[in-house]
């Protein structure tokens, strides 16, 4: 070969290498790939019937891949045995691995989850069907699915139909078609046959598409469904540009019914209750955890020492979570307490059980730790002494050793400016073991001067920690409380700081006046200010159909209406075997605005709306999917290679 040739080849070589970087990038390696995938052929055909065979392809006509196949890929009739649905260069493989029902249409809803591989340009929405009978059904069901405490859309909960309208197929049997919910709270159940059925949603937990634990979040409806379908005329826009309308084109679509099919889900009470773990920050205390409320407290007994003249139980409302003092310095110091746990917990069965466990309780700082800290700090603070003395150059008085005294916190919330409706809470570090109450003192200021003026200090219902302050608090008036030191000693033996706390009553023009008048059928009903959190700031009972709150604070909230209709002042879940659905919540649909020194008046009709229009977007956590779209990547292309000119 000559040298000329060589130099050509060489040349056209680099210059196909060039091209080919180029079109890594784009800029400039011509246009981007802006077409989805398209489906060239099926095996079987997508609607064959009479279908034997448990394996499937669907090929492209360009390599693709799946995203987020596990929470958008339905197969129905739902598989106890997870099939094998995977991307393959230019196919989607299927291997089922139940046995074929006879006379069943199947349906693998991939929703919009294939992509093309290099710019992941979706094929949209996309199914795939099957009949193993002679014939294929094309009906579908559609609705939404929201969570009945609070109207927040579910995301990928199962719902189903059963064919079998007993009460028992929920429990009994697996589901005969299912659907998922997107983000929207939204489902559709495809290829279904004509007929009667029921329908349910579950977080199915153990996979056996059926209700079988109390953990699994339901719905059920006792309506019975009728698939059908009807023709109908749908309207398309065309716009000329963004601004611009050209044209409104009219279209013949099917219909299918029911699509606005609505379910509340909920758990039941009485969830599983299981041990969940103990923990020891410190010597003097301990804590136990539980899965789920119980009305009863586990019992302890110690072994080597007497658990029930030691330990003194702080519980939460529920006894799911429990703190145990250890004021006897004897047993505390110990590194670790071994006590057998006698406890209620859900058995195999789901029942309750008696369960003896055995604890070992190590301290996480122990009482050798606790010295060593001690210690370090002495060294510490004698160190500053004498770093101190050196600079006076003289006469010093020494600073007192901080170290040499323990003492319990103590807490007051709110800690100054209060509402006129409001009661400050004493919170203790541990539980006061003595309190004298001759070492308190509670005045009321008038012009410069403080005089002693009525309280109560009242323990809070349930708590060993927590006392309330109550006062007959005037607006614009000022109050000082002090508390003398040692005046409470903790049940660990340490005192109390001496306290000398100020609280400011707020004015009557800090506050917005708020006053609904709820129009409802329902006579009992509870009605709830919310925070953007929607957290419950503020509630009262509706009396007569009205809710009066009085000093609220300015700000942005929201309302939530509970209609109590068992009357017992809270929200209550359902029982599926009871055939009892929760209690039924609603949303005021917009945000109020409440304002300083306004009195504010809202009708609100309750059912005037659709529950399911009616939580505001900005509290409802649960956002709806992003769309999956082409991205016109094209349009941008002289932009970039304008700047690529450039640099």
């Amino acid at each position: 070969m000559t040298r000329p040739t060589l130099r050509l080849l060489a040349f056209v070589f680099a210059a196909l290498l060039a091209a080919a970087c180029a079109s890594i990038g784009n800029p400039d390696g011509g246009p981007f790939d802006e077409t989805p995938p398209r489906v060239v052929r099926t095996l079987p055909l997508n609607g064959a019937t009479g279908v034997a065979g448990r394996k499937m392809q669907i090929q492209f006509d360009e390599y693709i891949k799946l995203e987020g196949a596990n929470e958008k890929v339905v197969v129905s009739p739902p598989q106890l045995e997870t099939p094998n649905i995977r991307a393959d260069g230019k196919r989607v493989r299927i291997d089922l691995f139940d046995t074929l029902r006879p006379n069943t249409t199947y349906t693998i809803d991939f929703g919009d989850a294939i992509l093309d591989n290099n710019e992941g340009n979706p094929l949209g929405l996309y199914t795939y069907s099957f009949s193993t009978g002679p014939s294929i059904d094309t009906l579908q069901v559609s609705g939404r699915v929201f969570r009945a405490a609070n109207l927040e859309p579910i995301k990928g909960i199962l719902v189903g139909l059963h064919a079998d309208t007993t009460d028992t197929a929920f429990t009994t049997k697996p589901f005969d078609r299912v659907g998922r919910t997107n983000g929207s709270g939204a489902f559709t159940i495809k290829g279904v046959a004509p007929g009667r059925y029921r329908i349910y949603a579950l977080q199915d937990a153990d996979g056996d598409f059926r209700f079988s634990q109390k953990s699994e979040l339901v719905a059920f409806d006792t309506m019975i469904v009728s698939p059908r379908c009807e023709q109908t005329v749908a309207f398309d826009t065309i716009w000329a540009d963004t601004a611009t309308i050209d044209s409104i084109v009219s279209r013949h679509t099917t219909r299918f019914l029911p699509d606005d099919i609505v379910l509340m889900a909920f758990l039941e009470e009485g969830q599983p209750r299981h041990f969940l773990k103990s923990e020891r920050p410190v010597p003097e205390q301990f804590t136990l955890y539980f899965t789920s409320p119980l009305d009863s407290a586990p019992t302890l007994r110690g072994l080597g020492f007497d658990a029930e003249a030691t330990l003194m139980a702080e519980a939460s409302a529920g006894n799911d979570t429990i703190t145990y003092w250890i004021p006897d310095t004897t047993v505390a110091y110990r590194d670790t307490l071994v006590v057998e746990m006698t406890h209620w917990a859900t058995d195999t069965l789901g029942q309750l059980a008696l369960r003896t466990d055995t604890l070992e309780l190590a301290a996480k700082t122990t009482r050798a730790k606790q010295l060593a800290e001690i210690a370090r700090q002495n060294e510490e603070w004698e160190k500053e002494e004498k770093r101190k003395q050196r600079r006076a150059k003289g006469a010093y008085k020494p600073t007192p050793n901080p170290n040499l005294e323990r003492f319990t916190s103590l807490q007051i919330r709110p800690s100054s400016a209060i509402a006129p409706n409001e009661n400050p809470t004493l919170t203790f570090g541990e539980p006061p073991a003595t309190m004298d109450t001759s070492m308190f003192r509670f005045m009321i200021k008038v012009d410069t001067l403080y005089h002693p003026a009525p309280y109560l200090l009242l323990p809070v219902e349930g708590s060993h920690r927590q006392w309330r302050l109550f006062a007959e608090w005037r607006p614009k008036q000022a109050y000082r409380l002090e508390i003398d030191s040692a005046a409470v000693h903790g049940m660990l033996g340490y005192p109390t700081r001496a306290v000398k706390n100020d609280f400011r009553v707020r004015s009557l023009d800090d506050f917005s006046a708020f006053f609904v008048r709820v129009i409802m059928p329902d006579t009992g009903a509870i009605v709830q200010l919310l925070d953007k959190g929607d957290k419950v700031v503020r509630q009262t009972r509706a009396v007569d159909g009205n809710a009066d709150f009085y000093y609220v604070r300015p700000g942005l909230y929201y309302m939530r209406l509970v209609i109590d209709a068992n009357g017992n002042g809270r929200w209550d879940t359902g029982d599926y075997r009871a055939g009892r659905q929760p209690e039924e919540v609603h949303y005021f649909p917009q945000p109020l605005q409440l304002r300083a020194a306004w009195e504010v008046e809202q009708d609100w009709d309750v059912r005037g709306i659709a529950r399911t229009q009616q939580k505001p977007a900005d509290i409802t956590k649960q956002k709806p999917d992003k769309e999956r779209v082409v991205v016109n990547r094209n349009a941008q292309r002289p932009e970039e290679m304008q700047r690529q000119r450039s640099r």
